[in-house]
């Protein structure tokens, strides 16, 4: 379960290394949206305010004309509309004409010349009205602002909408831009730049659209640009983002490659540690419980890393099997016993040695060759391997598992069924393999508790070995209650930290020697004593 957390967090891990890179063109896209955006609308606030400026300060001179004049069309009238205009800041002429726009006299002597391209509106809070209007020689639209006096006449002030040329917007727009000024009920006024759509397009993500609206008045300001345009300038951006989110993913990568390297999954490293022969057998005894003399012993094995640590088998096991190298594995491990154990098995002919197989051993006959290759000239006899069927994966082809048994049988190996009963471990087909001896697993030992008299699931698979013909080894044997239990019962092999932990080679010898030299030690166990190793 670690294990596979583990390799969930080195996943994560090295996608998340990544993230920095594949964010930089979204994070930059998201800034340069947001700050272009909000220097849009500054740019489009600005214009309207301009637009609404001069139409107040139109207004005001307005105002003041009519208010200063005691009759229009006199000399003190042109007098007091020219002086306004000269004080205000954009007026450019004051008109009187009748209702029917027949034009009665102006601020300058002259007629006015002027084409309307809209109908006046009202504006709130006003009681002037205002129109767009072409003004004699200017490109740039006017408005018209209009007071009615005594439903007879009408005094307007022309001033432009704003304080520069058309040509002079049109120049400071970027490739692909457009500026729209038009009437609240949708009349266009000025539309310079592209023929872009604001309606349609103003929604869509490769556009920048804004809009503002000039105070009170019945007119608002449009801008759109293509978001490729206003991006482009954030070249420089990108290059400096990408270097240091390359740097930040390099980090990440080896953060995490460090991990990987310094936690307990085997992914990156077991093919190197099998090859450095990291991975070592450790030898647990396997007593007799009659004599208390030693059997022989079950092969474990360990990862040692040269920094001294110690990786357990259930960390690295599945996957070594799921990937295959538990087959280079246990070679590596039956060359090392051939070396540890050699000298210890020709002084002592009955111990017994237990070697793992996994369900890939099987699907072929090499395992056999392998055997012969490594122990056919050691101490090692053939008669002392016990090969034991480890189930952590069904057992799929009958015919190739047949035949590594009856190889490895013809050779004078014995074969041993590890955990019967759980997992994959089929008690029906234990016959029809051939097995020799059962290994009793430690959760049914575990079931004997102190003061038990009898376990039913334990027991049914004690008779069952007995009835096959089988010996029996029982794991996992932690108390005095469970070895007495067991010994009553007819089990004579025994293993687990009530007898030892599974032992580097040079303290399994000490202990070996040390049993096999005492009295009585040895002498029964000639046809009852068996090992059986189990590598996970």
């Amino acid at each position: 379960m670690k294990a596979k957390f583990s390799h969930v967090l080195m996943l994560l891990g090295a996608l998340l290394a990544f993230v920095p890179i594949v964010s930089v063109d979204y994070l930059i896209d998201a800034y340069a949206r947001n700050k272009e955006v909000g220097s849009l609308q500054a740019r489009i606030d600005a214009l309207s305010a301009e637009i609404n400026y001069n139409a107040s300060n139109a207004v005001s001179v307005l105002r003041k004309v009519i208010a200063d004049s005691p009759s229009f069309c006199t000399p003190t009238f042109t007098g007091i509309a020219q002086t306004a205009i000269e004080n205000s800041y954009n007026v450019k002429q004051i008109l009187v004409e009748n209702m029917d726009g027949v034009q009665y006299c102006d601020a300058f002597g002259r007629n006015v010349a002027h084409s309307p391209l809209s109908e006046s509106l009202p504006v709130p809070g006003l009681t002037e009205t205002i129109g767009i209007v072409k003004f004699a020689e200017m490109t740039m639209p006017a408005m018209k602002v209009t007071q009615t006096l005594g439903g007879v006449r009408r005094i307007s002030a022309f001033v432009p909408l704003m304080a520069t040329t058309e040509q002079s917007l049109a120049d400071n727009l970027p490739d692909g831009a457009m500026l729209d000024i038009a009437l609240t009920s949708g009349l266009p006024v000025l539309a310079i730049g592209a023929p872009l759509d604001f309606d349609r397009q103003g929604g869509r993500s490769d556009y920048l659209a804004v809009q503002s609206f000039a105070g009170e008045l019945p007119i608002k300001v449009r801008y759109m640009l293509p978001f490729s345009v206003a991006r482009a300038g954030y070249a420089d951006l990108d290059v400096l983002f990408t270097i240091l989110a390359c740097a930040i993913s390099a980090g990440l990568l080896l953060l995490t490659l460090r991990y990987a390297r310094r936690s307990r999954v085997p992914s990156f490293d077991l093919e190197r540690a099998i090859g450095r022969n990291e991975i070592k057998p450790y030898y647990q005894p396997v007593i007799n419980l009659r004599t208390g003399g030693l059997v022989g012993c079950e092969v474990l094995c360990r990862w040692e890393k040269p920094n001294g640590e110690i990786v357990p088998p259930g960390v690295f096991i599945d996957y070594a099997e799921a990937s295959g190298m538990a087959i280079p594995m246990t070679l590596s491990l039956m060359q090392q016993v051939r070396y540890d154990l050699g000298e210890l098995s020709q002084r002592t002919p009955g111990l017994k040695i237990s070697i793992n197989l996994f369900e890939g051993h099987f699907r072929d006959v090499g395992i056999v060759d392998d055997v012969q290759a490594i122990f056919g000239n050691s101490p090692i006899s053939y008669d002392q391997l016990v090969f034991e069927i480890t189930e952590r994966r069904p057992l799929e082809n009958s015919l190739a598992v047949n035949s590594v048994i009856s190889g490895l049988h013809a050779l004078g190996s014995r074969i041993a069924m590890d955990d019967a009963g759980t997992g994959h471990s089929n008690l029906a087909y234990i016959a029809t393999l051939g097995v020799d001896v059962i290994k009793i697993d430690r959760i049914f030992v575990d079931m004997i508790k102190p003061g038990t008299t009898q376990v039913p699931v334990l027991d049914g698979l004690i008779a069952m070995a007995k009835d096959l013909g089988c010996e029996i080894v029982a794991e996992g044997v932690e108390t005095e209650a469970q070895a007495i239990y067991l010994r009553s019962r007819g089990v004579v092999q025994a293993q687990g930290y009530i007898f030892a932990p599974a032992l580097k080679v040079g303290a399994f010898k000490e202990l070996a020697l040390a049993l096999l030299s005492a009295p009585a030690s040895y002498s029964d166990l000639s046809d009852e004593s068996e090992i059986v190793t189990d590598a996970a």
